[in-house]
């Protein structure tokens, strides 16, 4: 009896190894490594997003002076704070980070990603390599096939309206976000979907939308999508740190829609470039033309309440906050760059949770950061 139940616990050892060898790759990996995190590059492969020479950010004269509110900072412990950044006027007012993370500590910013690809095809249309933005994806990318007689624009890519039969769900083990993440073929996989509703009218956020856009651009350019960042973004606005941006595998695709990893002050560059209207150190990065469309909402759309969408531009956000008009970046985890142009001020929050509460259909830690903001750049 004791042989034979060695020998069954043999067969079921070789059975669970079997299934185990004839699993995909990032089922694997998903199951290893759980939930996304913020220094998932350091299980990635990585291509580096170089910068030149920084300028550091200077100090306003109430630099670090006036602290957070005690109590908003429960909330900054809860959801896991790492780095809580705000520039007013051009100059740090506020810096502060916890659990060990300083001004030099890389995060991942997850779909904070997303807009930075969406600055990235503003200097396209700048150049006059996207004339304009109604043209057809197909134009770029002719095997992007499953279009079911649609004409899918770089617009509707830039406004999460594609139409794509894709599924954003972040906790299956089985949906595309997981493979897409973990897997290592992303450009066979976004290029494979099937657009089967008709792009232009409903906003749908998804990432596939956001990682075709990245195709386009290393299309057009040549370039990877780190080559084209550094050139046009990174070096220009005068990042102190070299970014990584995580691929599908060693010399592969950037994972464009979520995996753009770098400090919380460098961040805070992009949100200065956002503010300043496409400009940085007096030379014009992105056309103000651009970045005024990419910061309005687009209208035309129908919101997830079935209302015209008045939250989402060109892979940015937007809300409101006690009458000041904020345009923001934003990832998975708590990861924000609020723009608030009525204050000058930019703010940066970096972290490992965000609240699963929801406060007019939006994480309530939102309005947390930006009451904390708002009350050391002297706004109540």
């Amino acid at each position: 009896m004791k042989k034979r139940s060695i020998r069954i616990f043999f067969y079921l050892v070789i059975f669970f190894l079997l299934v185990i060898i004839s699993i995909p790759g990032h089922y694997k990996r998903a199951l290893v490594y759980g939930h996304a995190n913020i220094d998932d590059f350091t299980i990635f492969e990585n291509s580096i997003v170089q910068n030149a020479q920084g300028i550091p950010w200077q100090h306003d004269s109430l630099y670090n002076v006036l602290t957070i509110n005690p109590a908003l900072l429960s909330a900054f412990d809860t959801f896991g704070t790492t780095a809580f950044v705000v520039i007013r006027d051009k100059k740090i007012i506020h810096e502060e980070y916890w659990d060990g993370a300083s001004d030099t500590t890389r995060s991942n910013s997850f779909s904070v990603a997303k807009s930075i690809v969406s600055l990235l095809v503003g200097c396209l249309v700048d150049e006059g390599k996207i004339k304009s933005l109604d043209q057809p994806v197909t134009d770029f990318l002719p095997d992007f096939k499953n279009t079911n007689g649609f004409s899918l624009s770089i617009k509707d890519l830039l406004t999460m309206s594609s139409g794509i039969d894709w599924d954003e769900g972040y906790s299956s083990l089985f949906s595309p976000t997981t493979k897409a993440y973990y897997g290592g073929q992303l450009a066979e996989q976004v290029l494979d979907l099937n657009v089967t509703k008709e792009p232009g009218k409903i906003f749908e956020y998804q990432s596939c939308d956001t990682q075709l856009l990245s195709l386009i651009i290393e299309k057009i350019t040549g370039k990877t999508l780190s080559e084209y960042a550094s050139e046009k973004l990174w070096k220009p606005i005068a990042a102190e740190h070299p970014a990584l941006w995580s691929l599908d595998h060693a010399d592969g695709d950037e994972k464009a829609y979520c995996c753009f990893n770098s400090t919380a002050t460098d961040f805070a560059r992009i949100g200065q470039l956002v503010l300043d209207s496409g400009q940085f150190n007096n030379q014009q990065i992105i056309s103000k033309e651009y970045l005024k469309q990419a910061t309005t909402p687009a209208i035309w759309l129908k919101g997830e309440d079935g209302n015209p969408l008045d939250y989402y531009g060109y892979q940015f956000w937007m809300l409101t906050h006690k009458g000041n008009k904020v345009v923001y970046a934003r990832g998975i985890l708590g990861q924000y760059i609020f723009i608030i142009p009525s204050l000058n001020t930019v703010a940066v929050r970096l972290g490992t949770a965000r609240s699963d509460k929801r406060v007019n259909n939006l994480p309530q830690d939102i309005f947390t950061y930006l009451d904390a903001a708002f009350a050391i750049v002297g706004e109540k």
